[in-house]
């Protein structure tokens, strides 16, 4: 929160005018659709490089959660991958009704401070589990894997442990270009290219 606080007064500051608001995106709701999305895709496209290479799919030639998403994957059906494309299709028209009001959404870019390595198990094979808890974690960036907004993440704020806390900027579907504008603004007025996480802590 308080890093968000610290990006909103930065940005009036600089001119912006700042409301709390948010697109009504049921997050909950389009995980599966998400799973089934991302799963069928990653799965085409495994045995895509496969068939150019002449080689065939293992589990030892990936992270066990990629292997767990290419298995979840090959047992997609039309029909579910159909219906998760058209879930994801209607999250990306409320983002853009949202858009017509907003030029940009600022949230963290995370749901907590940086975690050590390893906290997140990359080896299991079941995507449930694998993912469970990420969700909270990574709840913010997901969605626009989701939508096919573009979002930039800066980091104007630094928490106790010198770890830097990003505020997480997105933009309008296509809209790059104002994201790119915004972070040149903030960077210029909060410089952070000098500054380093203390990671012997």
């Amino acid at each position: 929160m308080a890093a968000i606080e610290q990006a909103v007064r930065l940005c009036e500051s600089l001119g912006h005018i700042v409301e709390e608001a948010a697109p009504e995106l049921n997050q909950t709701a389009l995980v599966p659709a998400f799973v089934a999305f991302w799963a069928s895709n990653l799965a085409a496209g495994i045995d895509h490089i496969a068939q150019l290479t002449g080689q065939t799919p293992s589990g030892d030639k990936f992270e066990g959660l990629t292997w767990g998403l290419y298995e979840t994957g090959k047992r997609i059906t039309a029909s579910e991958y159909l219906r998760a494309k058209g879930a994801m299709q209607a999250a990306a028209r409320h983002a853009a009704a949202f858009h017509k009001h907003y030029d940009v959404w600022l949230t963290s870019t995370l749901g907590s401070p940086p975690v050590r390595l390893g906290t997140f198990d990359l080896d299991e094979r079941d995507p449930q589990k694998s993912f469970a808890p990420l969700i909270d974690y990574v709840q913010y960036t997901a969605m626009q894997n989701v939508t096919g907004q573009p979002a930039i993440n800066l980091p104007l704020y630094w928490n106790e442990a010198g770890l830097p806390i990003g505020a997480h900027f997105v933009g309008r579907y296509g809209d790059e270009t104002t994201l790119l504008q915004l972070a040149a603004q903030l960077e210029q007025a909060a410089p952070w290219a000098q500054r380093r996480p203390d990671l012997e802590g």
